[in-house]
């Protein structure tokens, strides 16, 4: 991404910060530039409580009494109103940007989200939105607050003694240089940890994703030694950047402990001379704090802030880069049907998956797609949901070409059921609804023809599906997918491999019930060539090497005996 378009695109984040959030935000800048101002003054206080000490009177000393408890009573106040406006605005800030950040996700086509590691965007929503909360946001408030009690101290000092202030600057040099020579370094290394946790959770969700097959292998130990040396890496990445800021700290204050003993030193000298007071003397050291603190904090607040700034440029990163010009058509119905013409389609630079394609699906009829591995099938579906729009040829529906449709309004006519169905641990209502509210007559329907009213009847609507669907059989799921799609009354209904991890007897039924759904467009991509279900379908489309090799009901395609009747044929074996 560009310098231009990064910073547009981070702006685009930094925006949700405050939106409906500006109240909170000026009030606690305003609390905040208080809360430095006095701590200021409290320097000054201690100078004139030191002068009335070597030299005042009790009158002196009640009214620098009273000042300070005033001064207490305020700067109280003002710790209040920061704390409340100030949580309030980071409140708001991180819901802001957490959504805009599922929102950024969310809005991807498939095929853009597919390229990416869905563990990158867990790390996003929930490591980097810490990250950016502790050095962006809290970061903000930490840097004012030092740059003011900086200035503030500066110019107090000025007035007291400008050969003293002279001298502060001067000895200030050597934890400059300390700051500006580790600064970078610590920007490095918070993002070198960023990219290890997001591994690291690639790595976690894979071994857990992957857990039945691991122990299958008996492979335990070996998950068990990878778990641990990404563990290692992970902690040793960390260790170095605590090290890298310890050294920072111990540098630090070493150098901050030699200059205020050098302006301590110095001003004793001074006071001696009898050119300044004690009590000057006093304010220097103490304003030496907010002189000192600054230039250690402030180079390491600046190089995290950067480094979260880094962090919501690659969140900017995410948003998709190949949004369609001109695809702003939209579709209502799918008019007489979905129909490719002459279209040819390769995953990158591959050899073409999808290879002169030419085939009719006519509105309200049921076809089977069948094949061997690899031979297209499933692409054919995800060019009709319009997930690769990078085909060449013509696929059109309702009569418009799929490539100049709005993507997310295919899926108004679309609806899709596919091999791993997603169940949410909700209850099967919701897992039905999808969180939606629908019509309970609606509802019912739909239960009935996905053949769910069985368990439903038995469990309850309110049955807890568990994490993934653990607690229903395949079937089951498969059936809740389909109550789904029903539910949405979209004109076309796509199968992809549904009734795969079924047995027999449940496959045929979930097929059956998807073939007794009249008035859909059903594409049925499978494998298993029963002649039971296969008569029932209107057409078969027979696909080879990316090729439609063949095409027409169960019983020609038997009596042809080409592809179709060997892959028949070797199936009842």
């Amino acid at each position: 991404m560009s310098g231009k378009k990064s910073g547009k695109a981070v702006k685009s984040y930094t925006e949700r910060f405050y939106r409906r959030n500006k109240i909170n935000f000026v009030l606690a800048v305003v609390s905040t530039i208080c809360m430095s101002g006095m701590q200021v003054l409290l320097a000054s206080l201690l100078k004139e409580l030191m002068d009335v000490a070597t030299g005042g009177n009790v009158q002196n000393l009640l009214r620098l009494v009273l000042m300070t408890i005033a001064l207490l009573a305020a700067f109280g106040a003002a710790w209040l109103m920061e704390r409340q406006f100030k949580n309030n605005f980071l409140k708001k800030a991180v819901t802001g940007y957490r959504e805009k950040a599922f929102d950024t996700i969310a809005g991807k086509s498939i095929s853009s989200f597919n390229r990416e590691n869905t563990s990158n965007y867990i790390s996003a929503l929930t490591n980097d939105v810490g990250s950016i909360e502790a050095n962006y946001l809290t970061g903000n408030f930490s840097i004012l607050s030092q740059i003011l009690q900086a200035a503030g101290a500066l110019i107090l000092m000025f007035w007291y003694s400008w050969s003293m202030t002279l001298t502060v600057i001067a000895l200030c040099i050597l934890p400059i240089g300390i700051s500006i020579l580790f600064g970078s370094r610590i920007e490095k290394q918070e993002k070198e940890v960023s990219e290890k946790n997001a591994g690291f959770m690639a790595m976690v969700k894979d071994l857990l994703t992957g857990l039945g097959v691991v122990k299958s292998f008996q492979a335990q130990d070996e998950a068990a030694a990878l778990y641990r040396e990404r563990n290692a890496q992970l902690e040793q990445t960390k260790c170095r950047r605590r090290k890298t800021s310890d050294m920072v700290s111990i540098l630090s204050s070493l150098s901050g402990f030699l200059v205020q003993m050098g302006v301590f030193i110095y001003g004793a000298y001074l006071s001696i001379q009898g050119q300044i007071t004690p009590g000057v003397v006093i304010a220097f050291v103490q304003m030496m704090n907010y002189i000192i603190t600054p230039v250690q904090m402030l180079p390491g607040l600046f190089a995290n802030r950067r480094a979260a700034v880094a962090l919501m440029e690659k969140m900017a990163g995410y948003e998709d880069v190949e949004v369609r010009q001109l695809a702003t058509e939209t579709l209502t119905d799918i008019g007489d049907g979905i129909f490719f013409d002459h279209v040819n389609f390769a995953y990158g630079e591959n050899a073409d998956t999808l290879k002169d394609v030419s085939v009719r699906f006519e509105a309200g009829k049921s076809y089977a797609i069948v094949g061997g591995s690899g031979s297209g099938k499933s692409t054919l579906l995800n060019l009709i949901m319009g997930n690769y729009p990078d085909y060449k040829g013509s696929i059109t529906m309702g009569g418009k070409e799929i490539n100049s449709v709005n993507p997310d309004n295919i899926f108004d006519v679309v609806s899709v059921i596919q091999q791993n169905v997603f169940i949410f641990d909700d209850t099967i209502r919701q897992n039905i609804c999808m969180f939606k509210k629908f019509d309970r007559q609606q509802v019912d329907q739909a239960v009935r023809m996905a053949g769910l009213a069985q368990l439903i009847e038995e469990k309850g609507e309110s049955y807890a599906c568990g994490e993934g669907g653990s607690c229903l059989s395949g079937g089951e799921k498969q059936r809740i997918s389909i109550a789904r799609s029903l539910l949405r009354r979209s004109p076309v209904l796509l199968v992809d491999e549904a009734t795969s991890a079924l047995d027999a007897e449940t496959a045929e039924g979930v097929i059956r019930s998807i073939l007794d759904i009249h008035g859909l467009t059903r594409l049925v991509v499978t494998h298993k060539l029963d002649e039971k279900v296969l008569s029932r379908f209107d057409g078969i489309v027979v696909m080879k090497n990316g090729r439609i090799v063949e095409q027409g009901n169960f019983r020609e395609l038997l009596e042809k005996k080409q592809y179709f009747y060997s892959l028949y044929m070797v199936s009842r074996e």
